[in-house]
């Protein structure tokens, strides 16, 4: 009898687990789909907030320029990220989106989006994660105060490298009443993507079209003569 009754349970508790995992995978591929398209737009937002689509003719999603290794530490980054590359017509780079976290702020790391245009200037910035305090250090995002707005148009050499600062440490922006620790970390960081861009401008801001683009640009060339390199024919 009890022997049986094992038995049973046993069959029970299988069936239950065949179920719960067929049931979470019917889950994970039914959402999979809209929580990609969800992601992406959200990404895409936060793009054309930085470089509105006036201002360029490609895809800034796929068209990208992956950050070696070696400057990922200078960029806070930890698990690496790709360059945003806006392009105009003539497919001539405008202007690049640069991922970077700000590793000290007050509840955590700040991760942001710096756009730099092909002068040098800013272009614009968005805080995209933070766990900073409500009330005080979120007013980093562009929905809780127009802080942010002030990097628009500057650049290394305006203000000076030295004055890259809150006014609190002697520098030119805006600290929060309350939280200087937030709006110190952001401003360091948004200096160290300018140093990084400054650096490697010929680079970057001659990065050919990436493979992604073109697949998505031309779904067929992958299996096509299109997509092999031409050669000189003698």
């Amino acid at each position: 009898m009890l022997k049986q009754s094992m038995a049973t349970n046993a069959v029970v508790l299988t069936l239950f687990a065949v179920v719960t995992a067929g049931t979470l995978a019917v889950t994970q591929i039914t959402t999979r789909e809209p929580i990609e398209r969800a992601i992406r737009a959200a990404s895409a937002k936060a793009l054309l907030e930085i470089i509105p689509l006036d201002r360029h003719s490609n895809d800034l999603l796929v068209d990208t320029y992956p950050i070696p290794k070696t400057y990922w530490k200078q960029l806070g980054l930890t698990q690496g990220g790709d360059i945003n590359l806006a392009r105009e017509q003539d497919g001539k780079i405008s202007a690049v989106i640069v991922p970077a976290v700000a590793p000290d702020g007050y509840s955590g790391p700040i991760k942001i989006l710096v756009g730099v245009n092909r002068d040098g200037t800013i272009a614009g910035v968005r805080v995209t994660s933070h766990s900073e305090t409500p009330g005080l250090g979120d007013k980093v995002e562009l929905k809780k105060s127009n802080w942010v707005l002030q990097f628009d148009g500057l650049s290394l050499k305006n203000p000076p490298s030295n004055e890259w600062k809150v006014q609190k440490d002697g520098g030119v922006f805006d600290q929060f009443t309350g939280a200087t620790i937030t709006p110190r970390a952001v401003v360091a960081e948004v200096h160290q993507v300018l140093e990084f861009v400054a650096k490697h401008h010929q680079q970057i801001f001659s990065a050919p079209v990436s493979k992604r683009a073109v697949e998505v640009e031309n779904p067929e060339a992958e299996n096509t003569d299109e997509a092999q390199p031409k050669t000189e024919q003698n």
